[in-house]
């Protein structure tokens, strides 16, 4: 197998596994994947990656999954954030006065 080692990464948990660098399946999969492996199955979560050049670049269909997978050399390095979540403030039954975002960043 052509094994690509994938270290994931949420909060202060790593974890370790690897994929087929030439199968390497549909995104879909890799999410369930890692919400399994990391144990956060109920949660809204944002998955990105750190390219060669050490940018953070999301993860979020197939085409990125794959380039992800393509491109790890020699270790893909996978960082989960939490979706941003998205409050809303309203008054009695009028529409909303305001809305702001609760953003985590992540200074990795």
């Amino acid at each position: 197998m052509n094994a690509v080692e994938v270290k994931s990464k949420y909060g202060a948990e790593f974890r370790r596994f690897s994929v087929d660098r030439l199968k390497p399946g549909k995104f879909e999969e890799f999410y369930k994947l890692i919400m399994t492996i990391h144990r956060i199955a109920n949660m809204e979560v944002m998955i990105g990656y750190a390219d060669v050049h050490g940018d953070l670049l999301p993860i979020n269909n197939d085409e990125n999954f794959s380039k992800a997978v393509s491109t790890a050399h020699p270790l893909l390095r996978i960082f989960i954030q939490r979706q941003a979540h998205r409050y809303k403030h309203t008054v009695s039954n009028v529409a909303p006065v305001c809305s702001y975002y609760v953003v985590t960043v992540s200074l990795a």
